[in-house]
């Protein structure tokens, strides 16, 4: 039996979560705007993956075992804030119109590239980890049944892949991806140097 108010309960949060903007969203866009349409709805998969991945670790309790070993939590946010860092700061290092032709012209094995890194930018985004351990897993009942369970997966499933895949498919249109080429070098550098201030906000709060 699937408890409706609950998964509405744990939607109303989630939804205002997955559309406030962090790394994940940073990243779409840029992926969107710089590459093909494919390997943009590819970094959404990955992206997609994880919050299942968090979602789950919520529902059965990962905010308690935050809770209990505090240390733990400080790690994957100081490590997930690295990652931030490494990851603007390549954006702006690469920011160059030589690396577009590398972009546009993606080798075969740029879809799996772009899942992976769809799947790195949200496992090591501390403001995921934050979210579903301290809000996500607040709005989650206790214990809840499988039903109810796979129905707030199913939840996480349609509204993160609707919001992304929203996202990348209208960045990466045709007149949206130009704009983004002739202006890539400075695009390329307010990417990463938003992705390097959310690391940064991570590492001091």
């Amino acid at each position: 039996m699937i408890d409706g108010s609950a998964v509405v309960g744990v939607f109303s949060v989630y939804i205002a979560g997955v559309m406030s903007p962090g790394p994940n969203f940073v990243a779409v866009a840029h992926k969107a705007a710089s590459a093909t349409r494919i390997e943009a709805l590819a970094m959404v998969g990955g992206i997609v993956l994880v919050n299942l991945f968090w979602a789950s670790c919520a529902i059965l309790g990962v905010g308690i075992v935050f809770a209990a070993f505090p240390w733990l939590a400080l790690v994957v946010r100081i490590a997930g804030a690295c990652y931030l860092l490494w990851f603007g700061g390549r954006l702006i290092f690469n920011a160059s119109a030589a690396r577009q032709a590398v972009l546009v012209n993606a080798p075969a094995g740029g879809f799996r590239q772009a899942f992976a890194q769809g799947f790195a930018t949200n496992i090591a985004n501390p403001k995921s980890m934050a979210f579903f351990a301290a809000v996500f897993s607040s709005a989650a009942p206790a214990h809840v049944s499988t039903g109810t369970f796979a129905a707030m997966l199913g939840m996480v499933f349609v509204v993160a892949s609707s919001w992304y895949g929203f996202v990348a498919l209208a960045l990466s249109h045709a007149r949206i991806a130009s704009a983004y080429r002739r202006g890539k070098m400075w695009i390329d550098r307010v990417c990463g140097g938003l992705i390097v201030a959310l690391g940064v906000r991570q590492l001091i709060r």
